[in-house]
């Protein structure tokens, strides 16, 4: 079914932002997957790795909802445009997007790297100034 490793992918990011269910995210990875998004220097390996990297994704913002523009799924790849909206947990309102790219090892997640502008996330976390112009362009994370 065209579409089917995306959408399990969308579904359970949605469970983790709107009910903190990490689990069903990281049944997705692989025991040597690799995680990460331009703003951590660290890559978080295997399944333990994706828990970490979602709970603090998760810990860093309090409300929060991510929407989809494009899924694209060709092969054993994913590219996933999205924007996130929702709070800080500072209370701040935050608005972001970006491009996520996942690889597929049958179906379990080898890779999972997001790309937006940490810099203008970093700003809205602080302060809540990011100017629309300079939100970034990537997935969740």
């Amino acid at each position: 079914m065209p579409m089917e490793r995306a959408q399990r992918f969308v579904d359970a990011l949605l469970k983790l932002e709107e009910h903190g269910d990490i689990e069903p995210m990281v049944a997705l990875f692989a025991d040597d997957a690799q995680v990460s998004n331009v703003a951590s220097p660290n890559v978080f390996s295997g399944t333990d790795g994706a828990r970490r990297f979602w709970t603090e994704y998760k810990g860093t913002l309090g409300q929060v909802k991510s929407t989809f523009r494009n899924m694209i799924e060709s092969g054993d790849r994913v590219a996933l445009e999205w924007e996130t909206q929702g709070t800080a947990r500072n209370g701040a309102a935050i608005a972001y997007e970006g491009v996520s790219i996942i690889e597929w090892d049958g179906d379990r997640v080898r890779r999972f790297f997001a790309y937006f502008d940490p810099h203008a996330l970093g700003q809205e976390l602080a302060h809540g100034t990011a100017p629309r112009s300079q939100v970034p362009s990537t997935t969740p994370a």
